[in-house]
Order: C-alpha cells, then sequence, then structure tokens
C-alpha cells in the first residue's frame, strides 16, 4: 500500500532513488565519474522530491522508503522555475565539459512530452537495489496509474533502462516514441497508457 511521503521521509526517499539509478543506463551516463555519481544524483534527483513532496507527489511502499514514485497530477510542473535555475547551474558546476549533453538531453525529455491531453507524469520509480525483484516498485505504479484511472487520466512516463519496459507494458503502458542522448549512446522511450475506463 502506497503512502505519501512527507518532507520527514526526504532523506530515505533520496537514498533509495540514488541508489535504484546508479546503474542506470541513462542516469549512469548523465553522471559519468562513479566515484561522484551518488552526491551528484541526490543533488539532481532531490530537486525534483523536493518540488512534488508539498503536493502529495512522493509516494513510498513502506516506512524505509525500500522503494518510491516521483510523479505530478495532470496540470502541474514536474519542477518550479526556481528548481529549473538551480538544475542548470548544478549541471553546469558538476559535470563541467559534459553539461551541454545532459542539459540538451533534459531539453529532449521536455520535447517530448505530449501537449494534451493532460496526464499523470511519473518522473521517477526506483526500489532500493536490496529489494530489487520484489515487485514493490511496479505495486507503486499500479496505485498511481488506478489514481489515473479513477480521475480519467492518462499516464506517461519515459523509459531510460529498455528492461523496464515490458513491465510497463504489464500495466497498460504503450511505447509512445523516442529520443536519444547528443551522442547517440542511449535511447530514452516514451511510453503512455490511456485510462482504464477510456473508450480511445
Amino acid at each position: 500500500m502506497a503512502r505519501v511521503a512527507t518532507d520527514a521521509d526526504a532523506d530515505a526517499v533520496l537514498a533509495t532513488l540514488v541508489a535504484a539509478f546508479n546503474r542506470d543506463p541513462l542516469w549512469s551516463w548523465v553522471c559519468p565519474d562513479p566515484l561522484r555519481r551518488g552526491a551528484q544524483h541526490a543533488g539532481i534527483l532531490g530537486l525534483y522530491v523536493e518540488c512534488a513532496l508539498p503536493r502529495g507527489g512522493v509516494w513510498m511502499s513502506d516506512e524505509r522508503a525500500s522503494a518510491a514514485a516521483v510523479f505530478t497530477r495532470p496540470g502541474e510542473s514536474e519542477l518550479s522555475a526556481d528548481a529549473e535555475e538551480r538544475l542548470d547551474r548544478f549541471m553546469t558546476d558538476q559535470l563541467g565539459d559534459h553539461a551541454p549533453a545532459v542539459l540538451e538531453t533534459l531539453r529532449r525529455f521536455e520535447a517530448a512530452a505530449p501537449a494534451d491531453p493532460p496526464f499523470y507524469y511519473l518522473s521517477f520509480l526506483g526500489t532500493h537495489p536490496d529489494r530489487r525483484g520484489s515487485g514493490i516498485g511496479m505495486g507503486l505504479l499500479a496505485e498511481l496509474v488506478a489514481e489515473a484511472d479513477r480521475d480519467g487520466s492518462p499516464t506517461y512516463l519515459e523509459s531510460t533502462n529498455p528492461a523496464n519496459d515490458v513491465r510497463y507494458e504489464r500495466l497498460g503502458f504503450r511505447g509512445q516514441d523516442s529520443f536519444t542522448t547528443p551522442d547517440d549512446l542511449h535511447t530514452v522511450t516514451t511510453m503512455w497508457r490511456e485510462p482504464a475506463s477510456s473508450s480511445r
């Protein structure tokens, strides 16, 4: 059963997400130095958690946040204007010559998102490596799409790891489009799920 995270849970949620994305194909490319990756991921992902928490957009699987989901509801912005500026500065300061490629990739994320209809947007879903394979991450996503179904809204996500695509498909997501990093080394698949009550 998902629990809405509070400010008191932020550290546990962030620790799980950092651990979960350490070896993700795209996010390890974003922060290629394995010795600095954890701190860099914490700086990046922390901004998304910070913005989503006050809106109830961070869910956790249990008191330890063994799995966590960060999302926005229809009409909400993923990051505040201030957080976007802070993210750009952080990338530039931390990633050096690699920063322009990463910032361009983030722009490609934004460009790929559908303009309408309004949708639930899964920003991040991660399970701590100690609990990987237990199904708790997909359980959180199942609860999120159930809320979207009740609301009559579609759900959108980007898959940065092809190994996860089939898991999303089991919950009704379908591949929509794709884009690559500027060096063409990594492909991101955009996925869309119509609400279960939809006749489209």
